[in-house]
């Protein structure tokens, strides 16, 4: 039978429905709030449970949580469940890191970039009764109190080397197998294959004991998500049986039907799915404070229900429809609370809950069907933040598949992320996956291609890589931190020819990914002994089977965590200015070009327009091209040398969230001509402003380096002109490009389609583009919630006015 039945967005649902229209609107008005209810419940079960093994704990703490957090049904829900006791809540995990709640708590709701608003209340019992439980106790401080001095001089607050994520906030980074654990088992199934494993362990054996310890929390887990879910059928139940509108009231009553059922059970329709997959999402939210927990190719898993239901006329293609946007509505409402550095790192609110379309089905053929489209259609009409869409394209994937794809473009949301389907599975191939796992790969977080049987952190560490050039021409030391951070490689006489240079750098990038890879060990030792995750080990294969926690090494696949280069861009730039003005054209010299950067350009402003005027990467110029080739190389082999805890060898990307924006700021001025503490480049997209050429050039530019090397992903932002996507004719000029660049073994694509104008609009009146959603990096957010300075940088952009 064809998947493709008969949905596309063209048919009459490009519009949203009146019900998407209120809840959406509801959302809007919603602030991010502060609520405690999760971190009172950890705090009082850990310390109930004073003794009890980490996991153990880990999984009590997470059944309080469900048993103790609002059950909160909100008017026109369709799919229930809420965070906390805001509609937009952020939970606490003192347990994680309390010391940057303690200080910054204070003046947490007047930040610039992701301030929180929190009652008078909550803040008293955070700082008197909670936080300071959590002294002694927490993962930041056992990471600090591990890690290396000289690793700390470059990797804590620094802006050089940078991993607060992992020892800050919890992990996240996880993608539930629905297809074949959670739709097939229900939680209810998992806690029978948990206690029959337990039926077989021999207790006088040492490694049973641990194993035993991983099931009994399995139960609990399970048990408390099982729980959660009743919460709310109990909920719904009551809420139907004074309901006045007969309608609301048939609704309600579905609800509770629903929610007694799943996530107990395996769901029996495609409501029931939907909302068996926000509950899970919920208890991942729940169970700890993180990003990247994603949804996994959710045309593929959800289709069986949508067509069974379709077929024997027990829903319509709005109906389902509906259903969808209320998911994507729930998705946007829980909140990561995060530090001031974290949210500098990651602006914008945002989840990071990446979801899959369209694609090869693990045997090879085209996976497109009505979701794909529905999910685009779903995007267009709630414009929210998340989930963070992304496509799969191949060369056989049906043109109205890509179509729509570039009809979404133009919208200028930024979505959705546009992905070659071939790389991603090469990405994986690579380290590890058997073929056909990494032909079912769907997207994790920002960009990195992932899989439901993966154990790994995505994103461990960011290296700053235009620091290293800068580290050359000091001789190791960081003129905004004033301090030695790099190698002693010797002073500008030793710089000699430009071989010399190119050497030096080497040096000092691989001395910046050694401490990289050592703060991560560290984190990971840390999180392994202090934060087992039970809950997510439940939906990852292998763990059950194995006994062992995906912590200690559980998943089918574990895969080695990666390390973001930042400014690749800006360090081929550099790197071609100082060959270009000082070794072939012989306009100044070494001393004189340190001074000029030492000065941040101060009096050296004909030479900075010399240096602005060399070879840019995302021109099509392989004398700085060859450059970025040369150091992402090297970059993956360095790399690639380390293996983490559990064996697995160390991974490079080239993605992008908001850190090129702290990472500028961490940098003095560089040869290249930008000042100092001006934004560095996101992923491997040339720096704003530099690529005058045509975005063919700067794709052709982009693809030359090597994608299918860097399996933690590479990202390639570009900005249009509105104009060039008016006609149709635009659109089908916007999927050709597309395609020729995914034919050059690129690995990802997205767009801003906004006019300077509009977003100098924006940033003077805010309230009249509020709900403005723009492409930060690998990711979207409104444009009025981030800071001035990210707002700039997006601005600064180049917009190509043709293609």
């Amino acid at each position: 039978m064809a998947t493709v039945v008969e949905f596309k967005p063209t048919d009459g649902y490009t519009e949203r429905d009146e019900r998407t229209a209120r809840i959406v609107g509801q959302y809007n008005d919603a602030d991010p709030f502060v609520c405690i209810v999760r971190a009172r419940a950890v705090t009082e079960s850990f310390a109930e449970n004073d003794g009890a093994p980490a996991i153990i704990k880990k999984a009590r703490a997470f059944k309080k949580i469900c048993q103790r957090i609002p059950v909160r049904i909100y008017d026109d829900e369709l799919i229930v469940g809420a965070s906390g006791a805001h509609r937009r809540s952020a939970g606490v995990s003192p347990e994680i890191s309390w010391q940057w709640i303690r200080d910054e708590l204070p003046t947490i709701d007047k930040r610039d970039q992701d301030p929180y608003t929190i009652d008078p209340a909550a803040r008293n019992e955070l700082m008197e009764t909670i936080l300071p439980f959590w002294k002694g106790r927490s993962i930041e401080e056992a990471f600090l109190a591990r890690l290396p001095e000289q690793t700390a001089v470059i990797a804590v607050d620094t802006g050089i080397v940078d991993n607060d994520s992992k020892w800050r906030c919890a992990v996240g980074e996880v993608t539930p197998d629905y297809a074949d654990i959670l739709f097939k088992k229900g939680f209810a199934g998992i806690i029978s294959d948990a206690r029959r494993h337990l039926a077989d362990l021999d207790l006088t054996t040492a490694g049973d004991i641990d194993k035993a310890n991983f099931y009994h929390a399995a139960i609990t887990c399970a048990e408390g998500i099982i729980e959660l879910g009743q919460r709310y059928a109990r909920e719904a139940g009551r809420l139907a049986e004074t309901a006045v509108d007969p309608e609301r009231q048939a609704e309600l009553l579905r609800i509770a039907e629903n929610c007694r059922r799943v996530p107990g059970h395996p769901p029996e329709n495609f409501w029931q799915a939907v909302q068996m997959l926000w509950l899970v999402q919920l208890g991942n939210a729940l169970f700890e404070n993180a990003v990247a927990l994603n949804i996994g190719r959710f045309d593929q898993f959800m289709f069986p229900f949508y067509q069974r239901d379709l077929e024997s006329g027990a829903i319509t293609p709005k109906e389902a429809q509906t259903l969808i946007n209320c998911l994507w509505v729930k998705l946007s409402e829980w909140i990561w609370f995060v530090s001031k550095n974290t949210a500098s790192y990651f602006a914008g609110y945002n989840a990071f809950q990446n979801l899959t379309v369209g694609g090869r089905k693990t045997d090879g053929t085209d996976g497109t069907n009505d979701l794909t489209f529905m999910c685009l259609a779903a995007t267009n009409q709630v414009r929210s933040h998340q989930p963070g869409l992304s496509v799969r394209i191949h060369p056989d994937c049906p043109p109205e598949l890509l179509y729509q794809v570039c009809e979404l473009v133009r919208e200028g949301t930024g979505f959705p992320a546009i992905h070659n389907d071939r790389v991603g599975a090469q990405m994986l191939t690579a380290v590890g996956l058997s073929p056909e796992d990494a032909m079912d790969w769907s997207n994790c977080g920002c960009v990195v291609p992932h899989s439901r049987k993966i154990s790994e952190w995505t994103s461990a560490c960011n290296i700053n890589l235009a620091a290293g050039v800068e580290f050359v021409l000091t001789n190791g030391v960081s003129r905004i931190h004033e301090k030695p951070m790099g190698l002693a490689t010797g002073g500008l006489e030793t710089l000699i020819d430009f071989a010399t240079v190119k050497e030096n750098y080497f040096r000092q990038l691989a001395h910046m990914i050694r401490h990289g890879v050592t703060a991560t060990l560290v984190a990971q030792q840390v999180q392994a002994e202090l934060a087992p995750r039970p809950f997510f080990s439940l939906f990852t294969e292998g763990c059950m089977e194995s006994g062992c926690d995906l912590v200690q090494g559980g998943a089918r696949y574990r895969v080695g965590p990666v390390l973001t280069g930042i400014g690749i861009a800006d360090t081929a730039n550099a790197l071609a200015a100082i060959k270009t003005l000082i070794f072939d054209e012989k306009t100044t010299d070494m001393a004189t070009l340190t001074e000029a950067l030492e000065k941040n350009w101060a009096g050296y402003e004909d030479l900075r327009q010399k240096a602005l005027a060399c070879p840019k990467f995302g021109n099509d110029d392989d004398r700085v091209d060859h450059l970025a080739i040369e150091i992402s190389d090297f970059y993956h082999r360095e790399i690639s040398r380390y293996r983490d805890i559990y064996g697995a060898c160390f991974n490079s990307a080239f993605m992008g969230i908001s850190n090129y924006i702290p990472a500028g700021k961490a940098v003095g001025a560089t040869p290249c001509g930008r000042h100092s503490g001006d934004p560095l480049t996101e992923g491997c997209s040339p720096h704003a402003g530099t690529d005058t050429t045509s975005p063919t050039a700067a794709m052709r530019s982009t693809a030359k380096i090597n994608h299918g090397r860097h399996s933690g992903g590479t990202l390639l932002n570009i900005k249009l002109s509105p104009e060039t996507l008016r006609t149709r004719q635009g659109l089908n000029k916007l999927a050709a490009l597309i395609r020729g660049y995914f034919e050059l073994d690129a690995f990802h694509v997205q767009f801003n389609v906004f006019d300077r104008e509009t977003l100098l609009a924006a940033q003077q009146t805010p309230e009249a583009y509020k709900h403005l959603l723009v492409r930060v990096a690998g990711y979207s957010a409104r444009f009025v919630t981030l800071s001035r300075e990210v707002q700039d940088a997006i601005i600064q952009r180049t917009a190509y006015e043709n293609f």
